[in-house]
């Protein structure tokens, strides 16, 4: 009975770290202005669904992935051989930078007002729990589908404010939407609208890419910290 006990004040202390992790990762983008885009810009989502092969596939639909809480992929993805500029503005090399790394991309833009930096910060929180040579095996890749206002420096000043070794790439809006294709993200094209804000609309899936360079897992927007906490160490075993 008293382990029992022990063991169910253990979990709900380790939630409650979590929690604050996040919180704590949330309020410290927001302070430095994140809610000044809810001012300015509408995010608007494509939802989870993506073309793969001839049809059209919805995350939603698919199953858990065996031992993982992500989601199952239809069918394994390879790395897509992404050249963009990365926030230092030079040429980065996704597949060549990657190698041999559990990587997690996504596709999204800094004035998002609310997945983007939600997905951002539940992916620090879960990765500052990491032993740190756990962390050293991880790789996150964060490609804007709003080029024309995230320029590398904006990009690069944004992601730091979640974790420093995030990696934000750029480039011309149709080439993103070609590498986001390939992997069943969809994006569209920045819209002004009448009012002078703009709406962004992009998958909000995170594809995670085993150190073999395949991913069978992607990750829905409200996906939990501890849901991150618990997968990253197997994804980095490759066990999916």
């Amino acid at each position: 009975m008293n382990s029992h006990r022990f063991r169910s004040r253990t979990r709900r202390s380790r939630t409650r770290r979590l929690r604050a992790l996040r919180s704590r990762t949330l309020a410290a983008a927001f302070l430095a202005g994140i809610l000044l885009a809810v001012l300015v810009t509408g995010c608007g989502s494509s939802g989870t669904s993506g073309q793969r092969g001839n049809g059209l596939v919805h995350l939603d639909d698919l199953p858990g992935a065996a031992g993982v809480r992500g989601v199952a992929l239809q069918q394994p993805l390879g790395k897509p051989d992404i050249r963009l500029t990365g926030t230092d503005g030079r040429p980065y090399d996704f597949r060549a930078a990657t190698a041999s790394r559990l990587t997690l991309l996504f596709f999204g833009y800094t004035h998002c007002p609310d997945i983007c930096p939600t997905t951002m910060a539940d992916i620090a929180a879960a990765l500052s729990t990491l032993p740190p040579a756990d962390r050293a095996q991880v790789s996150v890749v964060f490609v804007t589908s709003d080029p024309q206002r995230d320029t590398p420096a904006a990009l690069g000043s944004w992601l730091a404010q979640f974790d420093p070794s995030f990696v934000g790439l750029t480039g011309p809006f149709e080439t993103v939407a070609g590498y986001a294709e390939q992997l069943g993200v969809t994006l569209e094209r920045p819209q002004r609208q009448p009012d002078g804000s703009v709406t962004v609309s992009h998958g909000t899936q995170v594809t995670a890419f085993s150190p073999n360079g395949t991913a069978r897992v992607a990750y829905l927007a409200g996906t939990k910290v501890a849901d991150y906490v618990h997968d990253i160490p197997l994804l980095i075993a490759g066990r999916t």
